[in-house]
């Protein structure tokens, strides 16, 4: 009995390594920036967590390009596509979201767009890499276009405590991200559809 279940452990591990080191590091790495931020830069402590933490086991564990977890440019006519489909239909609904009372309150804060540049930009490309990367790419092998699906739970629970119209409405835009990024084989359109949309609320709270 106790050599059997030994076998059969031991064989689901090896059949799911590879996809227990995805989720198991992305889950990891979205725990630890919660409770144990490595620097007093919440920048620096979501570089590390979020971005060379997977790069190092792209490279040393998997032994793989980076540019097969989305790095690469992938497909630049579909993903201009898109994107300017997300802008011309984000717009009006990111100024009718901005109206929301819970979203005018918590980002009524004075935009600064230095600070925008230097801290909010890096923080969303290394989102965009953990989650429409390292978690899309390093899971589409194996479940195919259910990896979209599968990457939109951690990004919806990211934006736990944000405004609750805009956490439900990550079920949805989540679902777009790692679509665009599917399609075009790449992370980089949702990165910038994240940070137009970023930008685009705290512009029209704060105008």
């Amino acid at each position: 009995m106790i050599n059997k279940e030994y076998q059969l452990i031991k064989e689901f591990f090896k059949n799911n390594l590879y996809v227990l080191i995805v989720l198991g590091l992305t889950t990891f790495s979205l725990v630890m920036q919660w409770y144990r931020p490595i620097s007093a830069s919440l920048v620096i402590s979501n570089i590390i967590y979020y971005f060379l933490l997977p790069i190092l086991v792209i490279i040393f564990i998997f032994k793989e390009s980076l540019l097969d977890f989305g790095l690469g440019i992938g497909d630049f006519r579909i993903w201009l596509f898109y994107f300017f489909i997300t802008v011309l239909i984000g717009l009006p609904v990111l100024f009718f979201a901005s109206k929301f009372y819970s979203v005018n309150q918590y980002y009524s804060l004075k935009f600064n767009y230095y600070d925008f540049l230097i801290s909010s930009v890096p923080i969303l490309f290394v989102w965009e890499f953990l989650l429409r990367g390292f978690l899309l790419f390093g899971l589409k092998k194996h479940f195919g276009q259910a990896s979209i699906i599968i990457q939109m739970v951690p990004f919806v629970l990211m934006h736990l405590g944000k405004p609750e119209v805009e956490t439900i409405s990550c079920i949805l835009t989540g679902l777009w991200f790692g679509w665009i990024a599917y399609r075009s084989n790449s992370f980089w359109p949702a990165f910038l559809i994240h940070v137009f949309i970023n930008f685009s609320v705290n512009f029209f709270v704060n105008i």
